[in-house]
């Protein structure tokens, strides 16, 4: 029946009383977050409220805009279900949402459009069975954010840009260009509530391209499209998402983009296994203190791998210079070291290999490229410069996992939201500026916000973990960076982000020796259970400020914070269980750590708590503290 609402799973039946509804709505589980729909002569827009308050308004959305639309009928169902990811940072994760699906005529041709609501966010989607010859689709919606709004955005390999005023964004800046938008764009709103702005599910959505974000001057409105451009006639858009929080950390954890992704597409993930890699690419150059120096050979890739296996690091990655010409199916190996030797001397040691590819060395659709890496026995490929493409990027996922291989993408590369459930192998992605990349120092200022904003769209390959700062900072290496004294953190604050960016694969850059002289603090990082976490707290977290993060494995947390200008924050244990003791070992500054002219110094104790205790933790500028808690009896 025309213009009815039809509620399932126990919802109450709602009416309309005209034959086509001008007017739709539906609201999140709770009841707080609600969608409002209007059929207006402009054609289809929404509005968005949060308990009662503005937080979009008058925003048009459409599939086909050059199109008139008419809403024909609607449906509301409710689903509440929990599954469970292959890795991640939880171990179950609960998909509850309803979902109004909307039948559109778009002068003639029919279109669905699904509208999820949750608790923290909402999400659109639309459906087309056949797309007629000559129309143009494409995914748009606008957001009526009031002026006041400040908005946070990526910078690709830049600290992410912000907070800039909405009716800011279409000035020109001095250097005569407009800033470029990327998602996920954070969004702190005049309601005291922070939003992210971003897509998920673009894996599922071949012919679209990844999201671009504008600002349309004539209407004071963010727009955001997606292009389509396809043989098919039948389509399926990425999901549009505006996750909201109360507090700007929570964006971080929020599964929306996570449940709204299809599910895992790989039948057997037995082989998907995150872990921690070990990495030879700053260490070049190199002298340790017996005299060795590191270099592109086997010896020094013998030292990573006896580090690896002493201590329990899953892999090694191998970059550039392996190899030196590549042709289909086939690549020519370097004099400089004996891959087979390696190879087998790591399967002999129990640690996995990693190789790196970079694409400019040839381009060939990855046909030959992901068996011929597997017939390498390695578990993995780092991907280096395939671009913002996303045909290619979707297939190279794709073929990866058909091949059992992991896959690294490196040099801008498409953020996939979601991917990490429809291909787990997508273990992570360098969708930020990792640390000492273009032989640039990021800043601790850059670190936190890029842990808040960049992160958001799934998992993080950032390289933080140099132990051997003082060298760094001294030119010691061939690819650190080129302005001396640059890098500024503290080998606690280096501990402390392995934790809080979370990626499947965290790869730690600094040379074996330089772990093994700071054995004590080093723990933090060897024992913790990289991708397998079972629940995942931001318990502080301030644009510029500070980010605190806490992970648990089993009975056992790990919390990590690090704070740009230094202070203390309280953190509140909680989150433990009532009546157990627990032993926590602090891994800390001290109050001769400086992260200009010492940052390697620091102190290693341990305590015992309880439920409820208050950990004072002390950081300086640019530094940061870390905690290993777990139940008494256990070490």
């Amino acid at each position: 029946m025309k213009g009815i609402v039809k509620v399932t799973m126990g919802l109450a039946l709602i009416f309309f009383n005209c034959k086509k509804p001008k007017q739709l709505s539906i609201t999140s589980p709770d009841g707080l977050i609600e969608v409002v729909l209007d059929q207006t002569d402009k054609g289809l827009g929404y509005n968005l409220y949060d308990g009662g308050k503005d937080i979009i308004l008058n925003s048009g959305i459409s599939i086909l805009p050059d199109l008139q639309v008419e809403v024909l009928d609607t449906e509301i169902n409710e689903v509440r279900k929990t599954w469970n990811p292959v890795w991640g940072q939880f171990s179950e994760i609960e998909d509850h949402y309803k979902e109004l699906e909307v039948s559109l005529n778009y002068e003639g041709v029919p279109v669905t459009l699904l509208v999820r609501t949750y608790n923290d966010g909402v999400a659109f989607r639309f459906k087309a069975d056949e797309i007629p010859a000559g129309a143009k689709p494409s995914f748009f919606i606008e957001y009526g954010l009031p002026d006041t709004s400040n908005l946070y955005s990526p910078a690709g390999e830049g600290q992410p840009f912000g907070p800039v005023a909405l009716a800011d964004l279409g000035k020109t800046q001095p250097n005569g260009k407009k800033q470029k938008i990327k998602m996920p764009l954070v969004v702190a709103h005049q309601e005291s509530k922070f939003l992210s702005l971003l897509e998920s599910d673009l894996i599922s959505a071949p012919g679209f391209d990844l999201i671009n974000f504008n600002y349309d001057d004539q209407r004071n409105k963010l727009v955001s499209k997606n292009g389509f451009e396809s043989d098919e006639r039948s389509l399926t858009t990425p999901w549009r998402v505006i996750l909201l929080e109360d507090r700007m950390g929570d964006l971080l954890t929020n599964t929306v983009p996570l449940n709204v992704a299809a599910p895992n597409q790989i039948e057997n993930t037995s082989w998907i296994k995150p872990g921690k890699t070990l990495w030879d690419w700053r260490v070049h150059g190199l002298q340790a203190k017996d005299g060795f120096t590191y270099g592109i050979d086997n010896e020094s890739y013998f030292r990573f791998i006896d580090f690896a296996s002493k201590n329990g690091i899953e892999y090694f990655l191998i970059d550039d210079a392996w190899y030196t010409h590549v042709e289909p199916g086939e690549i020519t190996m370097s004099d400089k070291l004996d891959l087979d030797k390696v190879a087998a001397y790591a399967k002999e040691k129990g640690v996995s290999l990693i190789l790196y590819y970079d694409r400019r060395q040839g381009n060939y659709g990855d046909d030959a490229l992901f068996p011929y890496y597997k017939s390498l026995g390695v578990k993995g490929i780092k991907y280096g410069f395939m671009g913002a493409n996303v045909p290619f990027t979707r297939d190279a996922i794709r073929m990866s996992a058909e091949s059992n291989l992991l896959i690294d993408f490196h040099d801008g590369p498409v953020p996939f939201t979601g991917v990490t459930r429809t291909y787990p192998n997508a273990i992570t992605r360098e969708f930020c500026h990792a640390q000492q990349d273009s032989r640039r120092a990021f800043t601790p200022k850059a670190f936190i916000r890029m842990a808040l904003i960049n992160a958001i769209q799934g998992p993080l390959d950032m390289n933080n973990g140099v132990f051997d700062i003082t060298s760094v900072n001294a030119g010691e290496r061939e690819k650190g960076p080129k302005k001396l004294n640059s890098l500024r953190t503290t080998v606690t604050a280096e501990a402390a982000r392995t934790l809080i960016v979370f990626s499947g694969l965290v790869c730690i850059p600094d040379a074996p020796e330089a772990y093994a002289e700071k054995q004590d603090l080093f723990e933090f990082i060897k024992e913790m259970p990289v991708g397998k976490w079972d629940e995942t707290k931001i318990l502080h977290a301030k644009m510029d400020g500070y980010i605190s993060t806490a992970r648990r494995h089993g009975e056992e947390w790990f919390i990590g914070s690090v704070h740009n200008e230094g202070g203390t924050l309280d953190i509140t244990l909680d989150f433990l269980n009532d009546d157990q003791e627990y032993t926590i070992t602090f891994y800390e500054d001290t109050e001769e750590t400086d992260s200009t002219t010492n940052p390697e110094a620091y102190q290693v104790r341990t305590a015992t708590v309880m439920k409820d205790a208050v950990v004072q933790a002390k950081m300086v500028s640019g530094g940061g503290h870390c905690m290993w808690i777990r139940p008494e009896s256990k070490k």
